[in-house]
Order: C-alpha cells, then structure tokens, then sequence
C-alpha cells in the first residue's frame, strides 16, 4: 500500500477543468476571504500566509471562528498555473488551522464575504446554529481517498479457469468456420468484459463494506480511465488500471483500522492501493458559498 500527501480538493485532473474564473463577477470595496470555520475563542492566535501571500487571521464569536484575510477583489486568472498556486495555498492555509484548532469546515476558493471583521461576526452569528452543528459533527473526523489499481490484469487464461461459459466459447471457436468463429470471438470477448466488470464491482462492494465498519461514511467516486494513476498533486504516476475510487469520512482513531483493512487489499497480487489523508473533510462538510462573492 503507498500513502500520498495529497489533497481531495488540488488533484491535477480537477485544476485542468479550470478555464478561467467569472469574469463578470461585480468589484469588491471591502471584503474578507473565507478559507474555513474553525472552534476558536475570540483572540485566538493563528498567523500564516495565505493566498497571495496574504496575512490571515482568525474572526471568532461564541466559540466559532472564521479563518480570513481582508481583500477588495475576486481571484480570477485565465493563468492556469496560477490559479493552481492560489488553490494550493488555500487549501495549505486550511489544513494548518486542522492542525492548530482540529477539524475544520472548508470552503470552497475564492469565497469572500463582503464587509469588514463586524460583517463576519454578524454573519456567524447568524449561522451559527449551523455551523455548531457542523463542527460538532465533524469533530475529530477526517476525510480519507483510497484508491484501488490492477497493475498486473488477470489473464485469459486464469478467467478461462475460473469461468465454465468462456471455456465452452473457447472450445467452440477452436471448431468453428471464420463466419461462425468471428462471431464467437466477439461473443468471448464480450464474456471476458463481463467478468472483468464483476469483478471490480466485486472487489469495490467488499471493500466498501469492510471499510464501512471503521468508517462513518463511505462513498464511491467515479472511476479513473485506463491512465496513469497517481493524480494527486505531488505524487508518482503508476501503470495500470483503476478498479475503484473511494473516500471515506473516519475518526482519528479508526485510521490504524482503516490500514489493516487496506493492508489487506495491497497483500493481494497484482493490486496496488493508493491512500491519502487524512484531509479536511472537503465532501462531507455542508456547503458553505460557492466560487464567488458571499
């Protein structure tokens, strides 16, 4: 099994969706950024650089605090690159208040709140039902990605054994004409993907369901195509083909479960696991605005 330190949320394969920003979005007189919401008391102390190498800070009211930074504008750039470097630093300025403060709600990039420090605890104190409940909920839970590759495909030859119906076209084809044989061979091929399907769908439903009990959540995510795997931001490519992709929302200390059960999976031949975090729990926190201006 190969652990990555990547994140849900900076995979290279999301940012190159990214054409540009709205354009069209209105001008900011003054604003404030929002990275996440946090349990934080009033004064907290929490120092870093965000994006644009802004200097953040905490606005907190009753327990709850608003990681931010004051700006008068969106962050829009038709520049890959950077909005790549601006998405990145968000998300670092996000996992260092985990760290410092324990799990956190996140929003999504370039979520800006217009008015000043008083603006956020009015807003705070108008959300903060929700965002008690949030935090509460989500209290020292994490997201993990998991990640399943075939990296040495079973054979025809295996399948063969393992499946009566192939065995007959096998037979068939070795006596048919070429009009009649063609036919058999398509209808080979189409057992062979079959099973192949069965298979992974067989593998995914079992892990999932392992991983259901020392999970909270479990959900599956689409699958990768037939490509190099290892997309996460700052890991190594691998050959071979992705069988399923998960990601799971755990407590803290169910993360040594959670190993065992992928241990399991790694040991078997011809499959590579792949798993990261954990990461603030991106999919599994309510959403709180979108990519524009609050």
């Amino acid at each position: 099994m190969t652990a990555d330190a990547g994140d849900p949320e900076t995979d290279l394969e999301d940012l190159e969706e990214i054409d540009e920003l709205d354009a069209g979005a209105p001008d900011i007189d003054e604003g404030r950024y929002l990275y996440c919401i946090v349990r934080a008391d009033e004064g907290a102390d929490f120092e870093t650089d965000g994006v644009d190498g802004e200097p953040v800070s905490i606005v907190a009211v009753d327990g709850i605090g608003a990681v931010v930074h004051a700006c008068d504008e969106i962050y829009d750039s038709a520049d890959l690159t950077q909005v790549k470097r601006w998405l990145v630093r968000h998300q670092t300025v996000v996992d260092e208040a985990g760290e410092t403060f324990g799990t956190p709600i996140p929003f999504q990039f370039d979520t800006i709140l217009r008015g000043d420090d008083d603006d956020v605890r009015e807003w705070l104190r108008e959300e903060s039902a929700t965002l008690e409940r949030a935090l509460t909920e989500l209290a020292a839970h994490w997201e993990y990605r998991v990640e399943v590759v075939e990296t040495e495909p079973i054979g025809d030859e295996a399948l063969l054994e393992r499946d009566e119906r192939l065995r007959e076209l096998d037979a068939k084809i070795d006596d048919a004409g070429e009009g009649e044989g063609f036919l058999l061979e398509k209808q080979y091929e189409q057992r062979l993907t079959e099973l192949q399907r069965a298979r992974r769908e067989s593998l995914s439903d079992d892990l999932q369901g392992r991983l259901a009990d020392v999970s909270r959540e479990v959900h599956a995510l689409e699958r990768s195509p037939n490509a190099a795997v290892g997309t996460v931001a700052g890991s190594e490519a691998t050959d071979g083909e992705t069988l399923c992709r998960l990601t799971l929302l755990a407590h803290e200390e169910d993360e040594g479960a959670i190993g065992s059960v992928l241990d399991d999976v790694a040991a078997a031949p011809g499959l590579e696991v792949r798993f990261s975090g954990p990461w603030p729990p991106y999919t599994f926190a309510p959403e709180l605005g979108g990519n524009e201006d609050t």
